[in-house]
């Protein structure tokens, strides 16, 4: 999946303004203006769009798991994951909402994209592990729509 789609969608799902999403990329440890975000966030076929970088939206995803979760000072900061893979997309949002495997396996229901247990934790081995499976843009892009019902309500 594209990066502006995914910044695009969780910004929707947690209901946010580009200020929030430049709080949010600092939060994280990166920097980015509110003209860069508001360029991310433009639809390809607008005039603006510009493509967001990985590190941006790696930065962005670690701040939103910093701001639901809050930062452990005890742990020195993990260096961010390059590149951002719809597999680590998937992880950071687990992480950052709190998600145990039957609500991810709820949500991914809720939109009728079941997914079996066996799939479901393949998405989250090492690349490299015999038993991993690279996460596809359409489970993603269901597994955004369904945590944006269960977030929005």
């Amino acid at each position: 999946m594209i990066q502006n789609d995914v910044l695009r969608s969780v910004r929707y799902m947690i209901d946010i303004g580009d200020a929030k999403v430049v709080e949010l990329i600092k939060l994280g440890g990166g920097e980015a203006t509110r003209e860069e975000v508001a360029a991310y966030l433009t639809k390809e076929e607008e005039e603006g769009f510009v493509h967001c970088p990985d590190t941006v939206l790696a930065y962005f995803l670690d701040g939103l798991v910093i701001l639901k979760r809050g930062k452990d000072d005890s742990r020195p900061a993990q260096p961010i994951e390059l590149p951002v893979t719809n597999n680590s997309v998937l992880k950071k949002l687990r992480v950052a909402f709190e998600l145990k495997e039957d609500d991810m396996h709820a949500i991914l229901k809720s939109v009728e994209f079941p997914v079996s247990k066996p799939e479901l934790s393949a998405l989250f081995r090492k690349a490299g592990h015999n038993n991993y499976r690279p996460c596809g843009d359409q489970l993603l892009r269901n597994f955004l729509k369904g945590l944006t019902l269960r977030v929005r309500g």
